[in-house]
């Protein structure tokens, strides 16, 4: 009988989501017209979405055929670029969901920097999509930000992209376990080189943290990498295995 009850107000609340969507349905986040259903974008910018192209395994640059090796990883078909190949770097693979274009490069701002949660749910939506295929870690740790800058945003938008997908990928997420120890200043304002001193030693595990041997670091746009480098350092020097980093979007 309980079972029964259940399955009525299931299928009430299936009927009741259904019809919020027919009559008023969403507007979509880029261009303002009706969204498609489940999701903020119309069919035309949800088809002009930039998905990232064939790219390094390590670094997510995109690849042509003069600096593409031989070298792939599970049966992706992904290859490493020369220069990941002659200096590896820390992550052991790097999977971006869009390129940083339009327009993507609508909405990752409106995300992070002017409070549209709505948009970084789109961000995830997008994650789920093309990473729902790859083989699953052990944990997802989103890249935190200092404490004096989620004050300022009150929100960590690495965390509102990490949350959904591990729900959805049904992947442990493993939340507070790390911190931004510095209160660096804003990777957008430096070049690469200092991007990468800005960051150095950044991030701290909190202390007595058993770390799984497979963390996929999350966020949200992927520029020099200096963030996610720094980040994945702390990780392996905390005791995980091996780091990978999923990112809604790359700078090409």
């Amino acid at each position: 009988m309980h079972t029964v009850g259940q399955n009525r107000i299931g299928a009430l609340a299936r009927c009741s989501s259904w019809l919020a969507r027919t009559l008023w349905p969403g507007s979509c986040l880029v261009c303002g017209a009706h969204g498609r259903d489940g999701r903020d974008l119309c069919p035309l910018c949800e088809a002009a979405m930039p998905w990232h192209p064939h790219a390094c395994l390590r670094c997510a640059l995109p690849l042509d055929q003069q600096n593409a090796a031989a070298t792939t990883a599970h049966d992706t078909g992904s290859a490493t670029c020369a220069s990941c190949l002659s200096e590896p770097p820390p992550l052991v693979e790097v999977r971006a969901a869009c390129t940083y274009g339009a327009p993507m490069d609508r909405l990752a701002p409106r995300f992070k920097f002017h409070g549209d949660l709505a948009a970084g749910r789109v961000l995830s939506a997008l994650m789920v999509e093309a990473f729902g295929s790859l083989p699953r870690p052990d944990a997802i740790v989103p890249v935190p930000l200092h404490r004096s800058r989620l004050r300022q945003r009150g929100y960590d938008q690495a965390l509102e992209l990490a949350r959904p997908l591990a729900s959805a990928l049904r992947i442990p997420l493993l939340d507070g376990v790390m911190s931004r120890a510095v209160a660096t200043s804003p990777q957008s304002r430096l070049d690469a080189a200092d991007r990468r001193y800005n960051v150095e030693d950044a991030f701290e595990v909190r202390a007595r943290v058993d770390l799984p041997a497979h963390v996929v670091l999350v966020d949200d746009v992927m520029t020099t990498g200096a963030t996610l480098h720094s980040a994945a350092q702390c990780l392996y020097l905390a005791g995980a295995v091996r780091v990978d980093a999923w990112v809604a979007a790359r700078v090409p």
